[in-house]
């Protein structure tokens, strides 16, 4: 270990002692250099790792050698220990059954080194499935396209040899040359600039005497400023301490053991930083290899990225339209860090990075900042963000009232607060829960904070929960508080008689509606009787029938779900609703929200009118999403309903909202003042559409006749699964989680990736655990997700501690599916209670795509396609009415026939994407370009292009090709109102009747499906031609360029096969 460290490069240059090359990577699995490295554990990393951030490194450490596992196509699987020659030349092997001479492959003979799992040699291996695509890689080579398949250990001792590879494969042996002379010019030139700035600002006359350590710190804190003080500190003074010794000991060896003291540095000189050291302690800290990596595979081998590079980066990966070089000049002048690259037009690693870690590549699509839906829809086709006991901010029995309750809820974007509304003290209503040992607040406060921050965060309607609890003339107080308060505000239009749906949050904009009871028509105009509202009436029942006990205020929300579902049957046992009077001034200010209770679906169906509304308690509203999900969504088409919180949740724990989001209830009322998952999931739900309350519905929840089961555990009929990629690449500055003391500052951090929806989409997994690093963990995981009601889906990225007593929440961000950017992007983490955590984040790969692959091991890849005969067709039903089903019977060949169309389309792009040697995850632009790197002839022309002029994109061979090419040139050449008079003539009744309208939804359902199906199908195909156009214009793989432009994105951002 000693020798290592006195062998250590000093500022970029790495050192051969002896003839051999000694490599300092963060890789160490299975290579020499690191079976004798003792693990040693410091306050920051040891210093004998050097960061990967150039091919040079990538070279050295091929020359070192390490162990990788080869791929048989009898599925057999080999390890071996691979290395570069010391001339560079070629790529040997041991041991091996061959001689000496023939194991190995000359690196001029390598005609492709391609990554992933994508050869036909991968596709057929028994054990495909646990091989890791991010740690496969396969060199294809002579004359015949022989592969050798490869996995390494990690994924990032994959992206080293991918990368040193084709860096000789384009430079041949004289690589490290050419590289020595330009490595990382860009990055030193800019932090010369810097240090010498920043020795001239602090009017220091002598730069080479170095600078401040504080002021060293700063500097590096500016570029990375999640990393902390002391740990920089720490590391200068580490390596000075290091060169320190290394100076005496070489001193030593020159002149024997003598007293060299006036060699050493001055006293006070360890305050000071040189240059050199500047640099290395610069490049430790604010070096990602991960994004290194990245900027190298669309760089055409070089250490930066010119405006080509960058266009074909933010097409092909960021699904950008439209970008042009002026595209990409504008972001090298806004992150380029420094001023050679701002002229010439290249963005180095440290302008990647700070491109990558900017809002622009953030998971969030910005777009859903402000409204982005249609608000011109009936006010039950929208969910609502709801509050319940808006003015609690703790428990629910004895926790604190306060005002502030109203206004964080209201700042929030939530559009349905509640006021229980009591009898108080000189003759002034309060505002309480009635029952608890909860203080009260005057409700001339709440309607005066109502009042002033209604429509802060958002314009539409924002509806009162009024439950009203109190006598007469304090009712009437009540009335004078809100006219004088909310006035005109305030929506008191009566309801037009025969309207079908309520009106639109657009009509209802700056307009305030009363939820409560309403007085029936009465001529005489007086004062009556109705039915009371008492939630807490409602949990003290609960508390007695299980023998008066609370919750503890740190009760597990579980255990709390768990009693509350055991104590539906008090519920429902419980005697009907005292009644109580209520004004005629009050109940006309009760207009589209008026409060009715509910008996059953068929009752509402007929007697209930749309401005009527019905309150479900959670244990009921689950056990009828069980029982009824599809008369549950039907109810919701038409009519609004409120879920509020299981009275035994005393602690104020929350429901899962989406376990009501998926039935099409509106208004599910959430306990704002308690953090956690399910506030976690209805924050970031309202967040899609501006955060302004109101998120549209499902198409299938809202449409007339459509047929959805809320407990659907398959596909939905009508709806195209997607299928989702996450490729969890990497953390930054992940802090140890809150009040965990006992390991210091050691995080041991791994990640889940949830998907929240229906059933049929809810899973999740994890990566594997990063030991002792928080600064920046690699975990390079990719996962797979089908998510068959795209509309309804969230995903919840967890960093956890793992830790042997009990893993420790890090932070969390959760987001919408409709919201993901694809491409490489950062997550901004949040704390438990939803604040963003400073500079800690995740960096991950997304992709969307609509088909997913499949079939057994051995059938996978080329030879595994749904044949005609053998695909699944979605059945219409049968509805028992002959006339009828004679209609539908003339639709089922067109419905197969589109199913045709659609599947062939699709198989065509996944042979092509096979063929061109690219993942599943590929669109078809990034196929055209991975092609345009292996059709070069011998003289360097490429023996395939692009004719543009034609509308269809054909592709033509300039000569002789290869069995491969031909084999892509020939793929990509492929390429309800008389229902029930009908079922009366028919003679069905009852359940027969009911079964009938069922199919009929179905079989609408399925046709209108297939219809929407189809025309995405041919959006796609266009958008398919448009990326096929663009990249073969990019590669410079056209025929014509003459008068051959751009075309324009058929959709609003480009969109994944």
């Amino acid at each position: 270990m000693k020798s290592r460290l006195l062998n250590r490069p000093l500022g970029q240059y790495w050192c051969f002692p002896r003839g051999k090359p000694l490599v300092y990577g963060t890789h160490r699995d299975g290579s020499r250099a690191g079976r004798d490295r003792k693990k040693t554990v410091s306050f920051s990393s040891s210093l004998s790792e050097k960061k990967i951030s150039s091919a040079a490194d990538c070279i050295h450490s091929m020359v070192e050698g390490i162990e990788l596992k080869k791929i048989r196509t009898n599925s057999r699987v080999y390890l071996r220990y691979y290395l570069l020659d010391a001339g560079l030349q070629a790529l040997c092997w041991e041991p091996s059954k061959k001689e000496s001479d023939k194991a190995r492959i000359s690196l001029a003979s390598i005609r492709e080194v391609r990554t992933g799992r994508n050869t036909e040699t991968f596709r057929t291996s028994g054990v495909y499935e646990q091989i890791s695509e991010d740690c496969a890689f396969s060199i294809i080579y002579g004359e015949m396209y022989e592969t050798l398949d490869l996995v390494a250990n990690s994924a990032e001792v994959a992206n080293i040899w991918v990368t040193g590879l084709r860096y000789l494969m384009q430079y041949g042996k004289h690589a490290l040359d050419m590289l020595s002379s330009s490595q990382d010019s860009l990055r030193l030139g800019w932090l010369e600039q810097l240090f010498s700035s920043a020795a001239d600002s602090y009017g220091q006359e002598d730069a080479e005497e170095g600078i401040r350590l504080q002021l060293a710190v700063r500097l590096i804190q500016s570029v990375n400023p999640g990393v902390g003080s002391r740990k920089v500190e720490h590391r200068f003074k580490e390596l000075q301490r290091v060169r320190e010794r290394m100076c005496g000991l070489a001193l030593d060896n020159e002149s024997g053991v003598e007293d060299h003291a006036e060699n050493k540095r001055p006293i006070g000189r360890n305050e000071r930083v040189t240059m050199q050291e500047f640099i290395e302690v610069f490049h430790d800290f604010c070096t990602r290899p991960e994004i290194y990596f990245l900027l190298v595979q669309f760089s055409s081998n070089k250490e930066f990225l010119d405006t080509k590079d960058l266009m074909r980066f933010l097409e092909a990966e960021q699904g950008m339209t439209q970008v042009s070089e002026e595209t990409s000049l504008k972001l090298i002048q806004a992150h380029e860090r420094s001023e050679e690259g701002r002229q010439e037009g290249y963005l180095s690693l440290d302008g990647f990075t700070s491109y990558l870690t900017s809002a622009e590549c953030h998971l969030f699509d910005r777009e859903h900042d402000a409204v982005c839906q249609d608000m011109s829809q009936p006010l039950s086709h929208y969910y609502i963000s709801s509050s319940h006991n808006t003015y609690l901010i703790e428990d629910q029995f004895r926790g604190l009232s306060d005002i502030s309750g109203y206004i964080r809820a209201l700042k929030m974007g939530c559009r349905c607060v509640e006021v229980d509304v009591w009898d108080g003290p000189d003759g002034d209503p309060v505002v309480c829960t009635g029952h608890t040992l909860s203080p009260p607040l005057a409700l001339r406060c709440v309607l005066e904070a109502i009042g002033k921050f209604a429509f802060v965060a958002s314009q539409y309607p924002l509806i009162i929960c009024l439950e009203n609890h109190c006598s007469l003339p304090q009712q009437k107080v009540m009335w004078q508080h809100l006219m004088r308060i909310l006035g005109e505000k305030l929506y008191t239009e009566p309801p037009l008689e025969g309207e079908s749906y309520l009106p639109s949050p657009h009509a209802l904009r700056q307009r305030i509606l009363l939820k409560g009871k309403r007085l029936g028509p009465d001529p005489d105009g007086e004062d009556g009787e109705v039915s009371e509202e008492d939630e807490g009436a409602e949990m003290c029942q609960k508390l007695k029938a299980v023998g008066g006990g609370v919750a503890a205020p740190g009760g597990n929300e579980k255990d709390v779900v768990q009693k509350s579902v055991s104590f539906t049957a008090v519920t429902q046992s419980t005697p009907l609703p005292k009644r109580f009077q209520l004004s005629k001034e009050l109940s006309a200010l009760v207009t589209l929200c008026r409060s009715v209770r509910f008996v059953d679906f068929p009752t509402s169906s007929e007697s209930q009118n749309p401005w009527e509304l019905c309150s479900f308690h959670e244990s009921l509203a689950v056990r009828l999403a069980g029982e009824s999900p599809g008369e549950f969504v039907n109810h919701n088409k038409h009519f609004l309903s409120r879920v509020y919180p299981n009275p035994m949740r005393i602690d104020s724990s929350n429901m899962n909202p989406q376990d009501l989001w998926k039935c099409g209830c509106q208004i599910v009322s959430m306990n704002f003042q308690t953090a956690g998952l399910m506030m976690d999931l209805n924050t970031a739900w309202f967040r899609q559409n501006g955060s302004c309350g109101y998120v549209l519905r499902p198409a299938i929840m809202r449409q007339e006749v459509s047929y959805f089961s809320a407990d659907t555990r398959d596909t939905v009929p009508g709806v195209s699964p997607q299928l989702l990629h996450v490729k969890v690449i990497s953390g930054q500055n992940l802090p140890k989680p809150r009040g965990a003391g006992a390991k210091g500052d050691v995080v041991d951090p791994y990640v889940y990736v949830e998907i929240h929806g229906i059933p049929a989409d809810c899973t999740e997994r994890r990566t594997r655990t990063v030991t002792q690093n928080g600064d920046n963990p690699v975990f390079d995981e990719s996962f797979e997700f089908q998510i068959n009601l795209p509309e309804l889906a969230m995903v919840r990225f967890v960093v956890l501690d793992d830790d042997f007593i009990g893993d420790e929440f890090i932070g969390q961000y959760t987001i919408p599916l409709e919201c993901l950017q694809p491409g490489y992007r950062h997550i901004p983490l949040q704390s438990l209670t939803g604040e963003e955590l400073p500079h800690a984040q995740l960096f991950v790969h997304v992709a969307l795509t609509n088909r997913r692959g499949g079939g057994k091991p051995h059938k996978r890849g080329l030879s595994v396609r749904k044949a005609r005969k053998g695909r699944d067709y979605t059945a219409l039903r049968d509805l028992g009415v002959r006339a009828v089903d004679e209609v539908f019977k003339m639709a089922a060949p067109p419905l197969r026939e589109a199913t045709d169309l659609r599947e062939n389309m699709q198989n065509s792009a996944a042979v092509f994407r096979e063929l061109c040697g690219v993942s599943a995850v590929a669109n078809l632009m990034q196929c055209v370009l991975a092609l345009g790197s292996r059709v070069s002839g011998p003289d360097g022309a490429p023996l395939l292009l692009f004719n543009l002029l034609d509308h269809y994109p054909t592709l033509e061979p300039q000569g002789p090709l290869p069995d491969v090419l031909r084999r892509v040139v020939s793929t990509y050449e492929m390429f309800h109102e008389k229902l029930q008079s009908l079922a009366a003539k028919e003679g069905l009744r009852g359940r027969k009747v009911n079964r009938a309208l069922e199919s009929f939804s179905w079989n609408i359902t399925i046709l209108k499906g297939q219809a929407d199906l189809l025309q995405h199908a041919k959006a796609e195909v266009q958008e398919n031609m448009k990326q096929v156009h663009d990249a073969a214009l990019t590669g410079n793989l056209t025929k014509e360029s003459v008068g051959v432009r751009r075309v324009r994105s058929q959709t609003r951002r480009s969109q994944e096969d």
